[in-house]
């Protein structure tokens, strides 16, 4: 399951209702003896670890159901909690705005013929948009077994192998 996604995910096409696999998934947690929680609402569920086994990088699956023509279509979406989430986002694209416009100020400077140092932001900005890429990463291998704990639990309730991209 490891790969160079921030947020693997995967699609599965089963042919039982939506309400059917919330109660496979309420009959796995009841014999599961706590490994994972499940937060059901409608057509949405989420599966996290318990409160014990949480730290700052544990992920999360979120299962999105949808019918579509052949049956019931699930959305699955591995990725940390949405605050952890929302940070990362929020730092990349203030770099991305902030190259943006030192970008565009600097090539400014330079069709002027003016001297541009403000262009010397450009690596620098995009070296640390490496290392926060570098740093969700990292993230992403230390919760990788709780990744796993969460892909088996969700396998186990289905009864079926689910191949993530």
């Amino acid at each position: 399951m490891s790969s160079f996604r921030i947020r693997p995910r995967f699609k599965l096409q089963v042919n039982f209702s939506i309400d059917q696999l919330q109660n496979k998934i309420t009959n796995e947690l009841k014999k599961s003896n706590q490994q994972c929680n499940a937060n059901i609402n409608n057509t949405f569920i989420t599966l996290s670890l318990p409160e014990k086994d949480i730290q700052y990088w544990s992920p999360q699956l979120r299962l999105a159901l949808e019918e579509n023509e052949e049956g019931k279509l699930i959305r699955g979406l591995y990725g940390p909690k949405p605050s952890v989430w929302a940070l990362f986002f929020y730092f990349y694209a203030t770099f991305g705005i902030l190259g943006f416009f030192a970008g565009m100020y600097g090539f400014v400077q330079l069709s002027l013929d003016m001297p541009a140092p403000v262009l010397w932001s450009l690596p620098v900005l995009a070296g640390f948009s490496i290392i926060l890429y570098l740093m969700s990463q990292t993230g992403q291998k230390i919760g990788a077994q709780q990744m796993f704990t969460l892909h088996n639990f969700f396998e186990s309730a289905l009864n079926t192998q689910v191949r993530v991209s």
